[in-house]
Parts: C-alpha cells; sequence; structure tokens
C-alpha cells in the first residue's frame, strides 16, 4: 500500500510539476492561445456586450423576469468548473514547492529572499516562464470557461447579472496581468482563488444534481469571505514589502498589481452589491444550499 501511494504521488509530481512541457513554459504572445493584447480587449468588448444586449433584450421580451431554463447545463458547468479548480491548485502547489526547492540555493547570502518572501514579491526581472507561470496561463484560461457564469446569469435573469458580467471581465483581464507582467503575490492568489472555487463549485454541483445538502449553509458566502480576505492580507504584504524596503530592489509587475488593486476594489464592491441585498443575487458557486434549490427551480 505505502509502495503504491508513494508511486501515486510521484506520479502525480511528475505529470503537475515536472513534466517538460511545465518546466520549460515561457510566456509569449507567440504560439500561446489568448495571449495577445488584441485578443483580450477583442473578447472583453465582445463580452460585456454581447452580455447587456442580450439582457436588454430580454427584458424587453420578457417583461416578467422570467429565467430561460438551461436544464442540467449550469450543474455540469459547475462540475467542470470545479475539476480545473481543483487541477490547477494541485498543479501550482507542486510547482511552486518544487520552485522554491530548486532554487533556495541561490537565495542563501546573496539576497534576503525567503520562500515566503518570494510568495509575496518576485524579484526584479522576474520573467514569466517556468512552473508556476504554467499554471499562471491555465488559470488564465480556465478564466473564459468561468465568464460562463456572467452568461448563464443573463438568461436566468438574475439581478445584478451586469455587475457580474463585469465582475468576469476584470477577472480575465487580472489573470492576462499577471503573466504579461510577472505580477508579485500571483501564486498565492492562485492557489487561494482555485481552491475557494473547487470547494464552491463542487458544492453547486452537489446541490444541482439533487444531492442533500445542508439547508441554508452559506458554502460559497464562506469561500468569497475567505478569498477577499486572503487577497487583502496579500496586498498588504506585498505593500510592505515593496514600499518598506524589506525586499530589497522592490517587487516585479509593481504597476500592474497598482492596476490590479483598484480592479480587486471594483470586484469588492461586486461582493457587496450582490450580499448587501438579500437575494440580489446568488454567487458563483451556490450561495446557499436553498437558493441554489432555488435556482434548480427556476
Amino acid at each position: 500500500m505505502a509502495a503504491a501511494t508513494s508511486t501515486a504521488t510521484s506520479t502525480a509530481a511528475y505529470w503537475l510539476a515536472e513534466h517538460p512541457a511545465i518546466v520549460s513554459f515561457r510566456w509569449s504572445p507567440t504560439g500561446l492561445w489568448f495571449s495577445t493584447w488584441a485578443f483580450l480587449l477583442g473578447f472583453l468588448a465582445s463580452y460585456v456586450a454581447l452580455c447587456l444586449a442580450l439582457d436588454a433584450i430580454l427584458a424587453a421580451l420578457l417583461r416578467r423576469r422570467r429565467p430561460l431554463p438551461l436544464g442540467p447545463l449550469p450543474a455540469a458547468h459547475a462540475l467542470l468548473m470545479a475539476a480545473v479548480s481543483a487541477a490547477i491548485f494541485a498543479g501550482t502547489l507542486l510547482s511552486a514547492l518544487a520552485e522554491i526547492r530548486d532554487t533556495r540555493w541561490s537565495w542563501r547570502g546573496r539576497s534576503r529572499t525567503t520562500p515566503f518572501r518570494w510568495l509575496l514579491c518576485f524579484p526584479p526581472g522576474t520573467r514569466s516562464s517556468g512552473r508556476v507561470f504554467f499554471w499562471s496561463y491555465a488559470y488564465y484560461l480556465s478564466r473564459y470557461l468561468h465568464a460562463a457564469r456572467g452568461l448563464f446569469a443573463v438568461l436566468q435573469r438574475r439581478r445584478g447579472a451586469a455587475a457580474r458580467v463585469f465582475a468576469h471581465a476584470a477577472s480575465v483581464a487580472m489573470a492576462f496581468l499577471w503573466l504579461e507582467f510577472s505580477q508579485s503575490f500571483q501564486v498565492l492568489a492562485i492557489l487561494a482563488s482555485t481552491l475557494a472555487h473547487a470547494v464552491a463549485f463542487g458544492f453547486r454541483f452537489w446541490v444541482g444534481a439533487g444531492l442533500p445538502a445542508a439547508r441554508g449553509a452559506p458554502v460559497a458566502l464562506a469561500c468569497q469571505c475567505a478569498l477577499l480576505g486572503c487577497n487583502l492580507l496579500c496586498h498588504v504584504g506585498v505593500v510592505w514589502m515593496h514600499f518598506g524596503g524589506v525586499a530589497g530592489g522592490g517587487c516585479s509587475g509593481i504597476g500592474a498589481w497598482i492596476f490590479n488593486t483598484l480592479l480587486n476594489a471594483a470586484l469588492l464592491w461586486v461582493f457587496l452589491h450582490c450580499y448587501g441585498k438579500r437575494g440580489v443575487c446568488d454567487d458563483d458557486g451556490g450561495a446557499t444550499a436553498a437558493s441554489a434549490r432555488h435556482d434548480k427551480d427556476l
């Protein structure tokens, strides 16, 4: 049993952190899907315009706020998002540990970098290449899949659908900036985000499939609060290291980090808009078992 477990662990580590395609990954506007500014801006404009236009058309055709039946599509999407998020979480975690293991020797005596500081503050000049950036790219691609939740919100005539559409668009833009500018603290942000999504979307699928769940369990709300708290702590850590002189030379991608902070503030507003008024909108993973049952009935 121990030998089988060790073999399985070694196999998983190879495919998630040691595969040549992962180790030799390099972010580039050529040769990678969706890696250009033109595509990003085109997608964001088209996505927002499509969702807002569809929302206006449905509002004109359906006087009452009647949702379009989507059948098992939201539950299937939730299952896919949970699986993808779990895979990215595992890959990012193993890759971060492997990077720390392989580069720890270069930190001794020549810099004040430690594993914790590296997780929060990439050294200036860091390039978007290697294991962790492979999974950052995978996370970026998953944001396009995640953006379907905004379209679902429009089709199901959710209140606050427009705010959620803009939140998903901002999420895609942030993930792109992480790669384009080798932004600091993204490893911790990806770990927190994918873990929260794996749990929240797993719960959403569980309830959407009609399986028993604790009534009124605020699973996704708890995940959102934990994620927001983690992001806040990471931002404070970056400010402390970059502007406080803790990290000699500052942190990589600080310009993109400032823009990222503004986007995070916008996402916080969306969160407060959704949960500040009871029932304004459900969350991306199913705010509660009760609301998820209501969603299914609709």
